[in-house]
């Protein structure tokens, strides 16, 4: 009888190792979003507005590879300006820009319930117009089985005279009434990873 048991633990062997050893990770695009407020100066007073881009679409390969495509579509831009020809909304669909940066997945898949850790991702910008890379330490809490919130370990903010210099940028802002616009954005990540 422990002969069958052995051989059976010593046939099932193979199949354990060909298991991966981590899942792969998505964002819900229902749960995932990014808030940037912007104080506009060129008026009276100055006045703050927040703007959203939402349904966060990415993923972790198993290599540890976490991409981030965004779209115009995503942000709340376009609903401030109504009715738009339809070459805009094919405009909207396509990528902008994709954000690139490394995450171990098994750092993820090792944490227990209410367990945190804080990596610091260094994310490239990968587009035909911007190359730049951005560091952020981001806080992974796991809330479920398969499911784990991403914030950000400390407060985050955007260079208001980079995202002006920036051609694109600068003409979206200004096509939202931003001539002028404080230095400091600050930007508030609230996202969720589930395991595929």
């Amino acid at each position: 009888m422990r002969r069958r048991a052995v051989k059976a633990l010593i046939a099932l062997l193979p199949l354990l190792l060909a298991l991966p050893v981590h899942a792969d990770w998505q964002l819900d695009p229902a749960q995932s979003q990014v808030q940037a407020s912007i104080t506009q100066l060129n008026g009276e007073a100055p006045q703050t507005h927040h703007h959203q881009v939402r349904d966060l679409q990415g993923d972790i390969s198993s290599d540890g590879t976490l991409r981030l495509p965004l779209k115009l579509s995503q942000t709340d831009v376009l609903e401030r300006f109504g009715e738009l020809p339809p070459w805009v909304g094919m405009l909207a669909n396509t990528t902008l820009v994709t954000l690139v940066a490394q995450m171990p997945p098994e750092r993820l898949d090792g944490l227990d319930m209410g367990e945190s850790l804080v990596e610091t991702l260094t994310f490239s910008v990968q587009s035909d117009m911007i190359n730049q890379q951005e560091t952020v330490p981001l806080r992974f809490t796991r809330e479920g089985l398969n499911e784990i919130r991403v914030t950000h370990a400390e407060p985050m903010a955007m260079d208001g005279r980079v995202l002006m210099a920036n051609s694109t940028v600068r003409t979206v802002l200004s096509l939202l009434g931003y001539q002028e616009i404080d230095e400091h954005v600050p930007v508030t990540l609230n996202a969720l990873l589930v395991n595929r």
